[in-house]
């Protein structure tokens, strides 16, 4: 009975020696970093979806009816200028041409036998202006057919890479139907849609006689090599979407870049006293940012702020905080709404250049 005694009494000394081993943790002052934002000039960047064209994109279409006798270049590949592409079966047009050339000739001889006899005075002026007129006649016809003729050859408009073909050799054509398409991609033309308020800012803050420079990221990530210009702005704004395109230059010396890719177009946009605060210093509620702001007798407030644009590890703050205020950097989840603490206060500048990456 006395070793059961004895044995409670320890366990009673254990357990309180382990509430007040918890109550000292628990009471131990904790300190928190705070620092405050950062008013500097920085730059962002800002992407926007694209869409990339070549310069020169047609669609080759038949001109006259008949078969497709031969085609003499291939899917995928470049061609010249005034190179034969698609020849279209002339047997009929060749008749035609004959024919009317066959018309021409005999009208000639009877103009020039008119002539003899009005010169004569055997017959009057106007025969000779009707006989005149039947040869001019005569010569347009055969300069149709000769036309119509010369589009049984399809030639390349310009040099440029072949798309897919629509018909094989032997298909029947009606005028119109289409063959493929040729794209001229020396060049690249660019669009991209600005909202409304960034345009504005854009008129704002360059001249008019400035060219405002792009990048372009590609499809797999990486950066175009070659920078692009932009020259032309579409003169009104979607209604629907608020947004006005922009298109960018950009040379394609290489034909790395084929029409129908899409992209990204970066673009820098500085920004004057911009105010930055560390992206690890907010939380959010609801999709909305918020940071806990320090008042005067050290109570943690939280207040929603409104992100003007991301930079890696920092956020540039539009409104909710200016540099007088001072923001929990650290411990977000170990406080809570007026919570009182102590601090160290971490300048601005330290704060922000301990972080992974800098501003720019």
């Amino acid at each position: 009975m006395k070793k059961i005694v004895n044995l409670l009494g320890l366990v009673a000394c254990l357990l309180w020696v382990s509430c007040e081993t918890k109550k000292e943790v628990r009471e131990k002052p904790v300190k928190f970093l705070v620092t405050s934002p950062l008013r500097q000039d920085t730059i962002i960047l800002k992407e926007y979806v694209c869409q990339i064209h070549a310069i020169n994109h047609i669609e080759m279409r038949a001109l006259e009816k008949g078969y497709l006798q031969d085609i003499f270049v291939d899917e995928g590949k470049f061609v010249q200028k005034g190179q034969l592409m698609f020849q279209i079966l002339p047997i009929l047009y060749k008749a035609e041409y004959q024919k009317a050339l066959a018309e021409a000739n005999y009208v000639d001889i009877e103009y020039q036998n008119t002539k003899i006899l009005a010169d004569s005075n055997v017959i009057s002026p106007v025969q000779l202006a009707l006989a005149k007129a039947k040869l001019e006649k005569a010569k347009a016809e055969l300069e149709l057919m000769q036309v119509r003729l010369g589009f049984t050859q399809i030639r390349a408009p310009f040099s440029g890479y072949m798309n897919r073909f629509y018909v094989r050799s032997g298909s029947l054509l009606n005028e119109g139907d289409l063959l493929t398409t040729l794209s001229d991609i020396s060049s690249l033309w660019v669009y991209f849609n600005v909202p409304e308020a960034e345009y504005l800012d854009y008129k704002k803050s360059t001249r008019s006689d400035s060219t405002l420079k792009v990048r372009l990221k590609m499809a797999n990530h990486k950066m175009y090599e070659h920078e692009g210009i932009v020259k032309t702005i579409e003169a009104d704004f979607n209604n629907k979407t608020g947004n006005i395109a922009f298109r960018a230059t950009f040379p394609n010396p290489d034909a790395l870049l084929r029409h129908g890719e899409t992209g990204n177009i970066v673009m820098t946009v500085p920004l004057k006293q911009a105010l930055l605060i560390p992206q690890k210093a907010t939380f959010e509620v609801l999709d909305q940012k918020y940071v806990y702001v320090l008042d005067k007798d050290n109570r943690l407030r939280s207040r929603r702020i409104k992100i003007e644009a991301e930079l890696p590890d920092l956020y540039v703050v539009q409104s909710g905080l200016s540099e007088q205020d001072k923001i929990l950097l650290e411990g977000l989840r170990l406080v809570r709404e007026n919570d009182q603490i102590k601090y160290d206060y971490l300048a601005p500048k330290k704060a922000i250049t301990s972080l992974r990456l800098h501003a720019e």
